[in-house]
């Protein structure tokens, strides 16, 4: 579809639509809307910084034209004195571009280790209130590829398996709510760029330039590693081809879950079979994590080791009961049922 006719089809505002008309912006939203594909409703979390803002205005043409209704956020953590200025000043910019938001503000007192991970926690408890709030089952992310080389790296550093270093990827479910990154093959200075020559701003946070924090470091090492000669389309090309190995054992691990698990709507229970705990033990692994995560409704996995832990445990004669991840997990003779802990 022509600019022309999509303008005249969806009634695009002017001051949106001669963005559109720049020829590297208008080959980005192209990809973009190839990407996204989705005919419902949704959320967009918004920070203020290049990738988010490029985000609102591909994601607000997106919705006219596909006659969608978007809820644009606004997350405040507060965890900078000038986070609440900021905050404002997108709402307003985003205003002026016919995108109305809302500014979500973290109140209360902040942790002082893990930031950045509390942060990120906040932020998903927020959209998740919001998406059940209104129905909604997607929120769109505006993580970008450099994000996802970073996330590789991250994951490699804590010790991941395979489900570990390729979950951070276009697609991400929990229970009924999908996240969405469909910019995760956009380069971050398209996004730049789209920030400049749309909103003509966008906001530094200073905690990107702060080694004090893991994902700076890493981000320096890739771009010392770049500068040695790193290839970064062999590296999409080594994520896709252990995607697919993944592929293989979300597989059998949908096959347990489906043949050894029952959810009893009734009592609010998961219960599983003895079966379950004999597969290999990857697909153990999964099969147990996806149990918590369902039970629970966390959108955070509980962490490998606790997962190795309690496996030992529940294969031992005298297991019986035990918490973790917000679930209650008791034995009885060959059967494991999971609760949520209240």
């Amino acid at each position: 579809m022509s600019l022309k006719n999509l303008s005249v089809k969806t009634k695009i505002p002017k001051v949106l639509k001669n963005k559109l008309h720049n020829k590297k912006i208008g080959q980005i939203y192209k990809n973009f809307a190839k990407s996204l594909r989705i005919k419902e409703n949704f959320i967009v979390a918004v920070s203020g910084g290049p990738d988010s803002l490029a985000l609102a205005f591909l994601s607000k043409i997106y919705s006219i034209q596909k006659k969608l209704k978007v809820k644009y956020y606004i997350i405040d953590h507060k965890l900078r004195v000038e986070s609440t200025i900021e905050a404002k000043y997108v709402k307003e910019i985003l205003k002026k571009f016919y995108i109305s938001s809302e500014i979500l503000r973290w109140h209360g007192k902040k942790p002082r280790n893990n930031i950045q991970s509390s942060a990120r926690t906040k932020r998903f408890e927020f959209l998740f209130s919001k998406c059940k709030k209104f129905g909604i089952t997607k929120i769109l992310l505006g993580h970008h590829q450099e994000d996802l080389f970073e996330n590789f790296f991250i994951r490699i550093l804590r010790g991941s398996g395979l489900k570990g270093l390729i979950s951070f990827g276009k697609e991400t479910k929990l229970d009924n709510i999908t996240i969405l990154r469909p910019l995760i093959n956009q380069k971050k200075e398209d996004l730049v760029f789209i920030s400049k020559k749309v909103f003509d701003f966008y906001v530094k946070d200073p905690s990107n330039d702060d080694e004090k924090f893991q994902r700076v470091r890493i981000r320096k090492l890739l771009k010392a590693l770049e500068n040695e000669g790193l290839d970064q389309k062999k590296f999409i090309k080594t994520i896709q081809n252990l995607k697919r190995s993944n592929d293989v054992i979300d597989y059998y691990v949908n096959k347990n879950l489906e043949e050894n698990t029952f959810f009893s709507s009734k009592e609010k229970q998961l219960i599983i079979k003895n079966e379950f705990f004999e597969q290999p033990y990857e697909v153990v692994f999964r099969s147990l994590s996806n149990s918590l995560n369902f039970v629970s409704k966390k959108y955070y996995a509980v962490r490998g080791k606790k997962i190795d832990k309690i496996i030992a445990d529940i294969r031992k004669s005298s297991f019986f009961r035990s918490t973790l991840g917000g679930c209650l997990i008791k034995k009885v003779n060959q059967t494991v049922i999971i609760s949520k802990e209240y």
